[in-house]
């Protein structure tokens, strides 16, 4: 009995592995990604890329084991989640005001140490925030909200809300 559930778990697993989620990457740059709105010094990109843009960014580096199945679901999943509740390269699409809110998100989430998420750094280490890179984070920001804040003034017009996004805040 047990040498049958053996083999039926090995069907099972082997089957698995025609089903594949697609893949979090496009070859197109966004034109709403944030980096083309808000001043995205070099160091702040190079952490974001690492921390943050394979859950939040329309381009995922993906590892070895996204091949296996459900290990590929799993992430897929995790992916879709993330990208939900912010995405980078969609960010100008956001209305002015979510914008800010996001920007008081991210601190929020980088002071609390929620984001990058456990399971996440467990795994890709590079992706860990030591104080330093939380400490340019929060700058970073901290500029964005004021750069944003200068920009309404100047440009009230682009406080339109957008009504796509509305909806997911």
């Amino acid at each position: 009995m047990a040498k049958k559930i053996l083999w039926i778990l090995i069907a099972v697993l082997i089957i698995m592995q025609f089903f594949r989620p697609g893949k979090n990457i496009t070859d197109k740059a966004s034109p709403q990604a944030i980096g083309n709105h808000y001043p995205l010094p070099a160091e702040v990109k190079d952490i974001l890329q690492v921390s943050c843009f394979d859950c939040h960014s329309n381009n995922t580096r993906y590892p070895w084991y996204a091949e296996i199945q459900p290990f590929g679901w799993l992430l897929a999943n995790h992916i879709k989640e993330g990208k939900e509740h912010l995405n980078f390269d969609e960010f100008a699409s956001y209305s002015r005001d979510d914008q800010l809110d996001y920007f008081e998100d991210i601190e929020e989430v980088i002071q609390k140490k929620e984001m990058p998420l456990k399971s996440y750094t467990f795994i890709h280490r590079d992706a860990r925030l030591n104080d330093s890179k939380m400490a340019q984070l929060l700058r970073w920001t901290a500029d964005c909200r004021t750069y944003a804040q200068k920009a309404a003034s100047t440009h009230p017009q682009l406080d339109e809300p957008d009504e796509e996004h509305e909806e997911e805040r």
